[in-house]
């Protein structure tokens, strides 16, 4: 089962959505963060990943706390691609090598999940509509 996050209107259509991968590697990008400094990241750290949402107060502090996470995560160094995982094939189909640990997050299109959160973010800002976890 994977976690997808996504913006719906009021009519329940999706107006944007990142297919994040399964709730392990939602789990392993919240463990990274950590590593950053759980207190510098309460928006990703202390919500639920099973359901809920983001609010569009909760986004902008999402977006920071994103902005944050990618400078942080370009410092640090590579970790390895679990073997056999949607990840290793992806990274193998677009031709990907993750040069530090931002590079090592993307969505299961190839694009970084960081950008892809903050592109959601500021739709859900712009629209007044809250981030939906699915």
């Amino acid at each position: 089962m994977g976690l997808y996050l996504c913006v719906m209107d009021a009519d329940e259509n999706e107006v944007d959505g990142v297919e994040v991968g399964s709730y392990a590697d939602w789990d392993q990008f919240r463990t990274d963060v950590r590593s950053l400094g759980e207190a510098k990241f309460p928006t990703i750290l202390l919500h639920s990943d099973c359901d809920g949402e983001w609010s569009p107060a909760e986004c902008a502090a999402l977006d920071r706390e994103l902005v944050a996470v990618a400078d942080g995560f370009s410092r640090l160094p590579p970790r390895s691609l679990a073997p056999q995982t949607w990840q290793v094939e992806v990274a193998k189909t677009f031709g990907l090598r993750p040069r530090n640990l931002y590079e090592c997050y993307f969505d299961v299109d190839s694009e970084p999940l960081i950008e892809r959160l903050q592109g959601l973010s500021r739709v859900a800002q712009e629209r007044g509509l809250p981030i939906l976890f699915q």
